[in-house]
């Protein structure tokens, strides 16, 4: 179930926070929340970091390459700066921002902005990614998504790095990570165990006909 507000008042701000592992669509969600609010009638500002260039230099790009034109900034704090207009600010990739970021979040509320960030809540190693840990707090809203463990097929919620890296930071995708379940979880680093996912295909009917 996805927890966010289904009236906006005006003039009256607030967070939304959508988190969980890698894989889990938490940057498809945030645009489809920055769509709708853009068909309302809002203006709409969606921000990333720098480091974040895996799909885009510039465009917000979900796993499944959904897309969203984007501003990149390099410290949480060029957001509030450069939003000034909007009333809808979409965040993504939060963990890889500093803990300045809690107090733009707060700034930008408070002011009467409509605030979505997506993020991961965890790191490789299992650990609450910071600022992530704040957002969670302070946000009036909380979306916790889940992907699907790549080696069970059950509910995951943890990133399993699957490359010899120990770096907290490091920017991947299907390359570095897998998701994983609980009791598939194997931190630090692990090997890959996922399958690659067959396309889903139209059954043939082979009934004979008169």
């Amino acid at each position: 179930m996805l927890n966010e507000p289904s009236y906006i008042p005006d003039k009256i701000g607030w967070i939304e926070v959508v988190c969980g592992g890698m894989f889990s669509g938490k940057t498809e969600e945030l645009i489809r929340r920055a769509k709708r609010a853009h068909i309302a009638g809002q203006k709409v500002v969606v921000v990333k970091p720098k480091v974040d260039n895996r799909y885009s230099e510039e465009d917000i790009v979900s796993h499944n390459e959904t897309t969203l034109p984007g501003l990149i900034v390099d410290t949480a704090d060029q957001i509030v700066l450069l939003t000034g207009d909007a009333q809808v600010v979409c965040i993504d990739e939060a963990q890889f921002f500093d803990k300045q970021l809690i107090n733009v979040a707060n700034t930008l509320a408070n002011d009467g902005k409509r605030v979505i960030i997506a993020g991961l809540d965890m790191d490789f190693e299992g650990r609450p990614f910071e600022p992530m840990p704040q957002l969670l707090a302070i946000a009036e809203y909380v979306t916790k998504l889940h992907a699907i463990c790549a080696e069970s097929g059950t509910m995951a919620h943890y990133s399993q790095r699957v490359v010899e890296n120990e770096e907290r930071v490091l920017v991947g995708e299907t390359d570095a990570y897998e998701p994983r379940a609980r009791h598939c979880f194997r931190p630090p680093v692990d090997k890959r165990r996922g399958t690659p996912v067959k396309p889903i295909t139209k059954k043939k009917n082979n009934s004979n006909k008169d």
